[in-house]
């Protein structure tokens, strides 16, 4: 038997954390959420090619707290199987010999499950090298699910066991400490954002939120690309001391965007009798990273023919006036695309400025207090929190992350931007 924090269909606690307003979030969301700790049966692996796997740490990423807190869009259910153990931010050793590396090897997963995996196909994205694009995500030998860590058959980081395939497994160098291997897979994302768009020399970037995604991205574009100024819009001062230290030209407060941006870019701003206002003029592209809640913002700071890149779980509806309007290029990035951008992600990993972006580590019998400090990282000062599934004592305190610690990406969904 192993212990497991599992997601429960209850769509009474779903609708009751969905109307929480956004204060009460951090201390009301964990008792609400429909998660149960559990002790369950590990799983087993479920075709070839599949090996078992021991959690070393597994990250709070933004799209389980949003999952938690009720603000997941409908469309994305059929994709997932019940109960399943969330956790896709995921640092384990392998329990099973594979491919040339030795049980007790360091790897991280890609938590995408493709036609590879699931024995199927393969459908004509995962043929053309786009499994994120995977059709056959409920099809095949395992259950429904877009990832590791919403399908019931694989379990997730959330627990100690859980099983993947082995083109999802990514081996970590000896040398990468495991606070920084576990940012591999929100790098990996946020490797994808900025090579699913064209970024001419000199363009100009402006990032909205500062949370774990909005930090790594723009790290990826510093090191990967050959943007120009990147202005990143950030609710609290930690979060613009981050960004500046990744790279960032500059940053702003959400209050004074649009002022800001005007001054850097120049154009007019316009302001409406309803609604908050826009420029006319902004930035080349401008990229959402808080989960829908900046998609709004960013729409208004574009210039015209720009591009909108959607790097985060939307969330909420969004006015698209200026999208047709001013025939904005509105861009999806989904996941990442397997070796390529894992590899990547790796090498980023070891990026001095990513020192401290794990300052909380909690066993998973503290989860209620693990989610509530994720759910309100932004305000204290956290940026990544993480699970230690083999853990059974008190977390680490912040700062005092141990070599075996890691984070994942969290996106305050109040304090993201």
């Amino acid at each position: 038997m192993i212990l497991a924090l599992e997601y429960h269909r209850s769509p009474a606690r779903y609708l009751a954390a969905a109307r929480l307003p956004g204060r009460l979030r951090p201390a009301a969301v964990p008792s609400l959420a429909p998660l149960r700790l559990s002790h369950r049966q590990p799983p087993g692996p479920p075709g070839p090619g599949w090996v078992r796997l021991r959690t070393v740490l597994s990250g709070i990423c933004g799209s389980d707290l949003a999952m938690a807190a009720g603000k997941v869009s409908p469309y994305l259910g059929p994709l997932t199987s019940m109960p399943f153990v969330p956790g896709h931010e995921v640092l384990a050793e392998l329990m099973d010999d594979v491919d040339g590396m030795p049980a007790g090897t360091r790897v991280v997963i890609d938590p995408v499950l493709p036609c590879r995996a699931r024995g199927t196909g393969p459908c004509p994205s995962c043929a053309s090298g786009h499994e994120n694009r995977c059709d056959h995500v409920n099809a095949g030998r395992i259950s429904s699910g877009l990832q590791t860590g919403f399908c019931a058959d694989t379990g997730g980081g959330w627990s100690e066991r859980l099983v993947a395939h082995r083109s999802q497994l990514h081996r970590v160098p000896e040398s990468l400490p495991s606070e920084r291997a576990v940012l591999a897979e929100p790098l990996a994302c946020a490797v994808r954002s900025v090579r699913r768009i064209d970024v001419p020399r000199g363009t100009t970037i402006v990032v909205v939120g500062a949370g774990t995604v909005g930090l790594l991205t723009v790290l990826a574009l510093r090191e990967l690309t050959a943007a120009g100024p990147i202005i990143v819009i950030a609710r609290h001062a930690g979060q613009r001391r981050r960004a500046r230290a990744l790279g960032a030209t500059e940053t702003i407060d959400p209050s004074a965007a649009l002022r800001g941006l005007r001054r850097i870019t120049g154009g007019s701003l316009v302001r409406p009798e309803l609604g908050p206002g826009y420029l006319l003029g902004g930035a080349d592209i401008v990229i959402d990273c808080t989960g829908g809640e900046g998609l709004d913002t960013a729409l208004r700071l574009v210039r015209a023919g720009g591009t909108v890149l959607l790097s985060g779980m939307p969330s909420k509806p969004t006015d698209l006036t200026p999208a047709w309007y001013r025939e904005l290029n509105v861009v999806g990035s989904y996941a990442s695309r397997g070796a390529e951008d894992f590899g990547a992600a790796i090498d980023l990993a070891a990026h001095d400025a990513l020192d401290g972006f794990v300052d909380s580590v909690y066993p998973l019998t503290r989860w209620r207090d693990a989610l509530s400090h994720a759910l309100s990282a932004g305000r204290s000062g956290s940026v990544k929190i993480a699970f230690a599934p083999q853990n059974g004592g008190t977390p680490a305190p912040r700062g005092e992350a141990s070599s075996n610690a890691g984070g994942t990406d969290h996106l305050d969904r109040e304090g993201a931007l």
